[in-house]
């Protein structure tokens, strides 16, 4: 019982069913997608920009409208800072979601926001880079018969396509959100 008990005591020792956290997040910006203009792009189209990246589906019912809306004010918030940054939703729902249903969907949110579409094989590289979790669910009273179970986290990557932080719209204000990002504009122009 003894080595038992310290085993448990171990710093490396997690016990079952509790995540483990070691070192920077493994989330990156790295994909290969259509943007809502049916144009091919990938991260490498963003660099020298910050990125804010929702993963989401036209038809969602409240999840991504709501947090759409709230990037959207947190871009208007941002002013002229919000140049500095590449308004990114990614579908999970590219059978549905195409660029022209992307265009016109991301028009409601803010005329800066990118809608992104792909192949499923495309979207699942994306997902896997972001770590985002998504789940396709069988509704018989959903368009086309199912709906998309998906993370609601908005990610902030740096200018590098590096992870820089997590957002959730229920978490804080928007006022709050645009005031951390505006914090790490300015933190990043002093250390230049």
């Amino acid at each position: 019982m003894l080595v038992a008990g310290l085993a448990l005591l171990r710093p490396d020792h997690v016990p079952a069913g509790q995540a483990v956290y070691r070192g920077d997040a493994d989330i990156r910006s790295e994909f290969s997608l259509l943007d809502h203009n049916g144009q091919v792009v990938s991260q490498k189209d963003y660099a020298g920009r910050w990125q804010l990246v929702f993963f989401g589906f036209t038809h969602c019912p409240d999840i991504c409208p709501t947090t759409l809306a709230y990037m959207g004010n947190v871009l208007e918030l941002l002013g002229p800072e919000a140049d500095e940054i590449a308004p990114l939703f990614v579908t999970v729902d590219p059978e549905r979601d195409t660029p022209s249903v992307l265009k016109e969907y991301v028009a409601n949110f803010h005329p800066n926001l990118i809608g992104l579409t792909g192949s499923e094989d495309q979207i699942a590289e994306a997902t896997e880079a972001f770590k985002v979790y998504n789940e396709k669910i069988p509704a018989e009273t959903a368009p086309h018969g199912y709906m998309m179970a998906h993370a609601g986290h908005i990610y902030l990557m740096n200018r590098k396509g590096e992870f820089d932080a997590v957002f959730l719209e229920s978490a804080q204000p928007a006022e709050e959100m645009a005031e951390q990002i505006s914090m790490r504009i300015a933190k990043e122009k002093r250390t230049q």
